[in-house]
């Protein structure tokens, strides 16, 4: 291979070896990566968890400002582009890419969690209840919604307006200028494929658990670290060769038929489960999330320990932005001609409402059962059961066994389509920002990411996993702040293509109902 032919895969090459590194450390020195990850884990918390903290609000306050701005008219290709996907289609893929697997994961076991052991006050009350039910919803709202409408619209901007590469140095075009195409574009394109490829690993080793989970509940295996390799090795084999259809076949033939069952799911649980208690359950919390936004965004403890916050908030905002160039860069390819501001409703305050939707219904059943009827021996089991909660909550539902099998086909869809998708995504990041990579290397980061599940599993499970994640995540978090007045910068400068006039705002008016009329 020649030095210009190096140089021209370099991102990959070295990506690619700092993360093969990264798996014979974890194979062959376990307790020294988890005693290195411990240490980052410990100093990013104690010392840099306010970043996270100030970074993540700025970016709901920037996204919110982005909405009502004079930029909303500014269509992301050219003006006369359309999208290429239905608005069904395309909420259901970003939905998928953003939180398929977590969303499933969490929605019963964080808030029984909470409610055993809340971010203040004592557990196992009323008012422990409707906290946990809040700190549910800030934890999967508007917050990690907000990082990934920055980034999927600043890649979006970039490659369809700019006619940029589709990689995150591409973003700093406005500041870097051709700067992007050397060294320091090169370092911020390989520290998006390391945090991608580790963002992925996490919620793949989720996957895994709750997989494994789902087959030992209706099929009586194994709940084992073993079976949960086996689960990592078949869905390897499985989503390796659905990357073959491409993005407008297996991912999107994946993800409705994800959100179609996730519909019939939440329909079912709806009716079955405390239905009245549900609805009071949305409306109560919706208040208190928008009434306590401010003070929850800004929670910290300077005086005592705030190991609650660094174990769940801090965890989610380095999680969330550790998928931000993955989920970014997807939501970025499947979003040319469509507004400004029909991206921030569609990225930001449609799948946020869908989200507390999904949590009241889960959420919500699952505080009543252990609640009202004072089950503290069931809140205990799924707080100490994470992987098993979801199951164990359809058991104590009437048709148990269909919804168990319905969200075991639930968990399996979303984790294979969020395999296929990451590999896309990584293959993009890691070939030059094309918009289709070659199959060879998307089935190369296949493999890979998989065999990073495969080791964080391995070498500690899921506090591994989370550690490994913030880790990855901070450097990103800087980067992106510095995204921001890029996408600003990018914006102002898109004006003098698409400025407003009286045309542009009938054709706004005109394409915002029609687009939304298909959900």
């Amino acid at each position: 291979m020649n030095v210009n032919k190096l140089k021209e895969n370099s991102v990959f090459i070295i990506s690619l070896l700092l993360t093969l590194i990264f798996i014979v450390w974890g194979i062959f020195f376990t307790d020294l990566l988890t005693k290195v990850t411990d240490t980052i884990y410990n100093a990013s918390i104690d010392y840099l968890g306010w970043v996270y903290i100030g970074a993540t609000l700025f970016f709901v306050i920037f996204s919110i400002y982005l909405l009502f701005s004079k930029y909303g008219h500014i269509r992301l290709g050219k003006s006369t582009d359309r999208p290429d996907f239905n608005t069904a289609s395309w909420l259901a893929m970003l939905f998928g890419a953003g939180m398929g697997i977590g969303i499933v994961y969490w929605s019963v076991a964080e808030p029984v969690t909470h409610y055993t052991t809340p971010p203040y006050g004592e557990g196992y009350t009323i008012d422990a209840a409707n906290t946990a039910m809040k700190y549910t919803f800030f934890h999967w709202g508007l917050h990690p919604w907000a990082i990934y409408t920055v980034i999927g619209l600043a890649l979006a901007l970039c490659q369809y307006n700019k006619k940029l590469p589709a990689a995150i140095s591409s973003v700093f075009y406005p500041i870097l200028k051709d700067k992007i195409y050397g060294p320091i574009g090169k370092t911020i394109d390989i520290l998006s494929v390391f945090a991608t490829v580790f963002g992925i690993a996490t919620s793949l080793g989720l996957g895994a658990l709750q997989v494994t989970a789902g087959m030992h509940s209706i099929f009586g295996a194994p709940n084992t670290l073993p079976v949960q390799l086996i689960v990592i090795v078949v869905a390897t084999v499985i989503f390796l060769i659905s990357i073959n259809t491409g993005l407008e076949k297996g991912i999107q033939y994946l993800s409705n038929a994800a959100m179609i069952i996730s519909f019939a799911i939440l329909l079912l649980i709806l009716i079955v489960g405390p239905t009245l208690t549900i609805i009071k359950v949305f409306f109560n919390t919706s208040g208190l999330y928008i009434n306590d936004f401010v003070q929850m965004s800004l929670r910290m403890r300077p005086f005592g320990e705030g190991e609650w916050i660094a174990s769940w908030t801090l965890f989610y905002w380095a999680w969330w932005i550790a998928w931000a160039p993955f989920v970014g860069m997807f939501i970025a390819r499947i979003s040319r001609g469509r507004t400004v501001k029909e991206f921030v409703i569609g990225v930001l305050i449609v799948p946020t409402l869908g989200t507390c939707i999904w949590m009241s219904i889960f959420g919500g059943s699952a505080l009543d059962m252990v609640v009202d009827s004072g089950n503290h021996e069931l809140a205990t089991y799924i707080k100490d059961n994470v992987s098993l909660a979801i199951f164990t909550f359809f058991d104590h539902l009437p048709l148990s066994s269909v919804l168990s099998i319905m969200g075991f086909a639930l968990v399996a869809i979303y984790y294979v389509t969020v395999a296929d998708t990451s590999t896309f995504v990584l293959g993009m990041l890691s070939e030059g920002g094309t918009l289709n990579p070659s199959n060879k290397i998307k089935m190369t980061w296949g493999i890979i990411q998989s065999a990073v599940a495969a080791v964080l599993l391995i070498s500690g499970g899921l506090e591994v996993l989370q550690t490994a994640s913030i880790a990855a995540a901070f450097p990103f978090a800087i980067i992106m702040i510095f995204m921001c007045y890029s996408l600003l910068k990018g914006l102002q400068s898109e004006l003098i293509v698409q400025p407003i006039n009286k045309s542009h705002r009938t054709v706004v008016r005109k394409t915002m109902p029609s687009s939304f009329k298909n959900i």
